[in-house]
């Protein structure tokens, strides 16, 4: 088969490319590279089962006839990271709203069924342990750039059901949390590769707050086969789905432990939220998810722990090429 996979030079969007063409398909990847990159589909370049569209999917000319020639879509393009969104708002929503609403245009004209790639982001302050897909979402006030991504993706999910009972779009989202792995960028944000990073290189490792935020992370390899499965599932379209690990960590414990498996002599400090984000940041305190659907949906079930996220983390950092040093004159 051939599917579209938009955002597909980014984090998952690449690993996905690279899964998809693993197991015998052909793979379409539309990408304008502002946060993804051509280097992170380097393992393909002789790949002939690979094409890539530079391109954005607010381009709706380029969308259509992207979507006209797959058997299925892949929708992850968005504008991602706390930093980018905090920092260029209105064009992540921009990105986020119309590029979906786009995207779901294309694969109803077309008649592709689709993935659209959400996040546990939604639940927003809601601390339940076990986030259920029908559990209410909690954001705060709208009039704060914080809950902006939240917002846009709750309104992508919306969208998407729109499509599937209004049109019969065979539409499925996957709602994700924290999905990390080798490969992640931490210049948006992303704390496992920003943490990493710090203790190879013997600095403090800076935690947001006071460091008892709890969270769940999942590794990319144990996602990226479950989204195709959804895909693929004909009794999945219509519904959402979370998809993520139930293994909770403090952010405070994440540090300590990515120091002791780094084997790093690194120190932990503290930063308030407003000297990174201004002043009136909030963040929740607890996200941890119910992936009971999702299982008896497809069998998911993550394989990997978070000792073994962070060692895959680390050892792709170590591997990377360092920047030769200038020198002098």
């Amino acid at each position: 088969m051939r599917f579209l996979v938009t955002g597909g030079a980014g984090f998952i969007g690449s690993h996905l490319t690279e899964y998809l063409l693993r197991i015998g398909n052909e793979v379409l990847v539309l990408d304008d590279l502002s946060t993804g990159a051509q280097r992170n589909l380097e393992f393909a370049s002789e790949e002939p089962g690979l094409q890539i569209a530079e391109g954005s999917v607010l381009d709706s000319e380029l969308v259509n006839r992207c979507a006209s020639g797959v058997d299925g879509i892949f929708h992850l393009a968005a504008a991602v990271g706390t930093f980018t969104i905090s920092q260029k708002t209105l064009e992540s929503l921009q990105t986020n709203i119309h590029g979906t609403e786009t995207v779901l245009d294309a694969a109803c004209r077309h008649q592709r069924p689709v993935l659209v790639a959400s996040t546990s982001e939604v639940y927003g302050r809601n601390t339940k342990i076990g986030l259920t897909e029908d559990d209410d979402l909690v954001l705060g006030t709208p009039l704060h750039s914080r809950w902006s991504y939240a917002e846009a993706k709750a309104l992508d999910e919306t969208l998407a059901y729109a499509h599937a009972a209004e049109h019969g779009l065979r539409a499925v989202i996957a709602r994700l949390f924290n999905t990390v792995g080798p490969g992640q960028n931490s210049r948006y944000g992303m704390v496992i590769p920003r943490f990493v990073e710090q203790a190879l290189a013997g600095e403090a490792l800076t935690v947001f707050g006071d460091g008892q935020q709890i969270r769940c992370f999942c590794h990319v390899h144990d996602v990226v086969p479950a989204l195709v499965a959804l895909l693929r599932d004909g009794r999945a379209y219509g519904q959402v789905f979370n998809v993520g690990s139930s293994e909770q960590v403090t952010i405070e414990e994440l540090a300590r432990r990515v120091i002791a498996i780094t084997g790093s002599s690194s120190d932990i400090t503290h930063v308030p939220y407003e000297d990174v984000f201004g002043p009136g940041y909030q963040d929740t305190l607890r996200r941890v998810p119910d992936c009971g659907k999702v299982r008896a949906q497809i069998g998911f079930s993550p394989e990997r722990n978070l000792d073994q996220i962070i060692e895959s983390v680390a050892a792709q950092a170590r591997a990377a090429p360092k920047p030769a040093l200038k020198s002098g004159g």
